[in-house]
């Protein structure tokens, strides 16, 4: 079976979307309620009594149940005029996220199987932790309520909104009405995971639970998770995300082998990340940022990038520079903090993750002075799935690696695994080969020219030229300026 891998120089810094149990150091809150020390029976027996009186009990003043929050002055009160954008404020068609009532039904899209599958009762409770800034409310109102309305009651002991300095500031605090709903504000912005760690120091259920602004949570999503957790607490898990259309907010399915965040820091620390294929929680996907960030999207991103690689890459964080020069150029601050969390906590070293957690990836090695796919403008060099004497050809980018990662060596081989690009003739218009790499073989020795945008043949000083490609092979011709000879490595290693 073909090793498919991905090039180390894009790794995920993506949004969180999942439950992580949360340590205290000190005593700032105290945690009573460890589900390991309760009895289980009688705890069992009071959740499902608390379950059925739910609708019964008495709330704390100035709060009500969601299914009596008026929906329609909360929302009605930011509606788009006529005229107006719709994409404009959120990125998202905000009309038709609008019309849309806070309880709405979706699909449910989980598994068969997960449907009839029975969940453990005495459950960890957890406190559900949403950030956000200039969210719709209307997006905004129809996660609270999913989170409310698909989760057993003794599971959700809070919704903690965060509010990270939302120009109105009652886009939040109209909330604080609805049962179990909790509202911070920042005074100034604080950036998503700041905003998460105020969430999280306020919280008080022994899970803490992150969801973005604008998810619908969908049956029984809440308790596959928190058993994974219950059963080992140096999990971290997320469900499958489906898709929730950003133009006519139609809930889709989503493929339960989406891939999903990393996480170095988990691994690397003692962890584990786990996505969960019973729990499915709905979100909606944007092509920007709605908001703007204090420095700009771009600096914040890169700065961030950077931090984690220094952090946590060790040596292998030159492959991330190598892909991203001008990384090397964007201020990262004091990570002193974290280096010393690394060491105090005993986390292991990245070269640990890369061979324990995804040994399928295909790293460069100290031999490679470029790597990755080889590029002709949309397609890239492939081998057609063929193995020794077979011809090469080109493809359409997937970016997946496989039949398209190649190396170009020190000693000057294209490498494909163990199989090199070999000039069997050297004659212009002769085909390329794949043969078994063999050292100091002539016929196998390439090299970069013109700022890198060419591949030469030493011997025969022809150019591997992509003009016959749909006709029998690549070919190597007289260099010429033809773009059938212009070739880029997705990462050139290079100084």
């Amino acid at each position: 079976m073909r090793r498919k891998s991905r090039i180390l120089l894009c790794f995920a810094v993506l949004w969180v979307l999942g439950i992580a149990y949360y340590f205290y150091s000190g005593t700032a809150l105290s945690r009573k309620d460890d589900w390991g020390a309760s009895d289980t029976l009688s705890r069992s027996k009071a959740h499902s009594a608390e379950d059925k009186v739910h609708g019964l009990e008495t709330l704390p003043p100035g709060k009500v149940r969601w299914q009596d929050f008026d929906q329609d002055l909360y929302v009605g009160a930011t509606v788009v005029r006529p005229g107006q954008d719709p994409y404009a404020r959120n990125k998202f068609n905000q009309v038709e996220s609008d019309k849309l009532r806070m309880d709405r039904a979706v699909p449910d899209t989980r598994h068969d199987h997960c449907r009839h599958k029975q969940w453990k009762s005495d459950l960890p409770a957890s406190s559900v932790v949403i950030t956000f800034h200039n969210e719709a409310r209307s997006a905004l109102l129809r996660t609270v309520v999913s989170v409310l309305k698909k989760s057993p009651p003794h599971l959700v002991r809070e919704i903690i909104l965060v509010d990270d300095y939302s120009d109105n500031p009652e886009d939040g605090a109209l909330l604080g009405k609805i049962e179990k709903v909790r509202v911070l504000r920042n005074d100034r912005r604080e950036g998503l995971m700041r905003s998460r760690v105020r969430g999280a120091d306020a919280a008080t259920a022994p899970v803490l639970t992150f969801l973005d602004s604008h998810c619908e949570c969908n049956d029984h999503w809440l308790e596959p998770l928190l058993e994974r957790v219950a059963e080992d607490k140096t999990r971290v898990v997320s469900p499958i995300i489906d898709v929730i259309n950003m133009d006519n907010f139609q809930y889709v399915g989503a493929s339960a082998d989406l891939k999903g965040e990393i996480s170095f820091r988990v691994w690397q620390c003692g962890g584990s990340l786990e996505i969960i294929p019973c729990s499915r929680v709905g979100h909606v996907f944007r092509k920007q940022h709605p908001y703007t960030f204090p420095g700009g999207s771009g600096t914040v991103f890169a700065r961030n990038t950077r931090r984690a690689a220094e952090v946590w890459m060790d040596e292998y964080k030159n492959f991330y520079y190598a892909a991203v020069p001008s990384a090397r150029n964007v201020p990262y601050g004091n990570i002193q903090s974290r280096l010393e969390m690394k060491k105090r906590l005993g986390c292991k070293p990245f070269k640990w993750y890369l061979e324990n957690v995804y040994p399928e990836l295909r790293v460069p090695d100290h031999q490679d002075i470029a790597f990755g796919a080889l590029q002709q403008g949309g397609n890239c060099l492939d081998t057609l799935g063929h193995f020794a004497d077979g011809v090469v050809g080109v493809y359409e980018c997937h970016n997946a690696g496989g039949n398209q990662e190649w190396a170009l060596t020190k000693d000057k081989s294209v490498k494909h695994m163990d199989l090199c690009l070999t000039v069997v003739d050297r004659t212009s218009g002769s085909l390329i080969k794949l043969q078994g790499c063999r050292e100091n073989d002539s016929r196998q020795k390439w090299e970069q020219i013109e700022s890198n945008s060419k591949l030469r043949h030493v011997g025969s000083n022809l150019c591997l030229d992509s003009r016959s490609a749909r006709m029998g092979g690549l070919t190597v011709e007289v260099c010429s300026p033809s773009l059938n000879q212009q070739w880029k490595f997705t990462l050139n290693l290079q100084s």
